[in-house]
């Protein structure tokens, strides 16, 4: 008899991540992270209602559970949805790994590479840290960061603004030098007729590239920004789905970011990648939150040939009571040695979690958010 799911169990635990366990009638536990930042509480909710559909279920019929709970409701899709289905689709690959005692890299069709890049965020909202911030990267021996362009901006941002910002990122590029990337983050915070300045501006400390420049609801002005700059444009941490990204990628956008815990997990991800690949694009993937979902990530790395670089999260400013590596009863699958994280080959996803921490963790009362700013006339800024 077929083995079935027999549990799904979440785990909200700080600093903001929401933890997926499945198990199986025979045993086997699958772990996934189906965080949404600010509203994980929700997708918490979520998971326990698509548990409805999954329990019972074979845990190896990866692809026909996840068209079931991506599309099984006449109202679909979004971000809650998404997460949801993400935190269980990495569980079920971490089950189909450890069953057949392989990592998920050799189920996705095998290594492409012996290690992935990653990169650091190393803030940029306060200047007076990012020096600091990026100084700190490179002796734990990152090659790589990025840094947010800017802090709150006007809607037509001053010429005193936009020279801040260049000023910051001329502070990182000396640092990191010319053997050392920058990417530049504008968070959807600027506005377009900011953003096509700023790009401008920027060009000449070569970003390695620039993230979000405007909101994904404009996403259509895509092809007007890329058109004005020999700078990569990057986006999709806030795109849920392969539908999602095709306009983009048609608009010539350089480099995709899905978010394996916001995106659909890897079952998505891939489909993603693959899209990205028929339009000359790259992947690399977002990832600020904790250490299942960057295994997951690593493992789509090590098996996809248009991955460039990883982004993680040790050290990142929102790990508040609990940093990247804290859960893990062996941290050094995730450790990076010169600005790289090293193939590696257990069952799964290849990381021991140390559930009893993690269940502790549950315990204590825990709500992130994120920041909800003003401009300086009191009306609504982007965060």
């Amino acid at each position: 008899m077929a083995d079935v799911i027999e549990r799904i169990e979440t785990f909200l635990v700080a600093p903001r991540w929401l933890f997926v366990r499945i198990e199986t009638r025979d045993g086997v536990v699958g772990w996934g992270e189906a965080t949404c930042e600010g509203r994980s509480e929700t997708v918490r909710t979520a998971v326990e209602q698509l548990a409805e559909i999954a329990v019972g279920w074979d845990p190896g019929r990866i692809e026909d559970l996840w068209q079931r709970l991506t599309n099984g409701s006449f109202y679909r899709g979004g971000p809650i949805l998404a997460s949801a289905v993400s935190g269980i689709d990495q569980a079920l690959w971490d089950i189909l790994g450890k069953r057949l005692g392989a990592p998920v890299h050799q189920l996705l069709g095998g290594a492409v590479r012996e290690r992935v890049r990653v990169y650091g965020w190393i803030g940029g909202d306060q200047p007076d840290a990012v020096r600091d911030s990026a100084e700190r990267a490179r002796a734990n021996g990152l090659t790589a960061v990025k840094m947010n362009a800017t802090p709150a901006l006007g809607k037509l941002a001053t010429r005193a603004e936009m020279l801040a910002a260049v000023e910051r990122a001329e502070v990182v590029r000396e640092v990191m030098g010319d053997d050392g990337d920058l990417a530049i983050d504008f968070h959807g915070r600027v506005s377009f007729p900011a953003a096509r300045r700023l790009i401008h501006l920027l060009e000449d400390v070569g970003p390695m590239f620039i993230e979000e420049p405007v909101v994904p609801e404009n996403s259509h002005l895509f092809p007007d920004l890329v058109a004005h700059t020999t700078v990569p444009i990057a986006t999709g941490e806030r795109l849920y789905s392969r539908q999602e990204f095709l306009p983009v990628l048609r608009a010539g956008v350089a480099v995709v970011q899905p978010d394996l815990s916001h995106a659909g997990g890897i079952t998505e991800t891939r489909k993603i990648a693959s899209l990205a690949e028929a339009h000359g694009a790259l992947l690399a993937p977002h990832c600020p939150l904790g250490p299942i979902a960057l295994a997951a990530c690593l493992q789509v790395g090590f098996a996809t040939s248009n991955h460039i670089i990883q982004e993680q999260s040790l050290d990142i400013h929102y790990n508040v009571g609990a940093d990247l590596l804290d859960m893990l009863l062996d941290p050094s699958p995730l450790t990076s040695t010169d600005g790289h994280i090293a193939l590696w080959n257990a069952p799964g996803l290849g990381i021991a979690l140390d559930e009893a921490a993690i269940r502790r963790a549950d315990q204590e009362p825990h709500a992130w958010r994120g920041p909800i700013w003003n401009h300086p006339d009191g009306s609504f800024a982007e965060w």
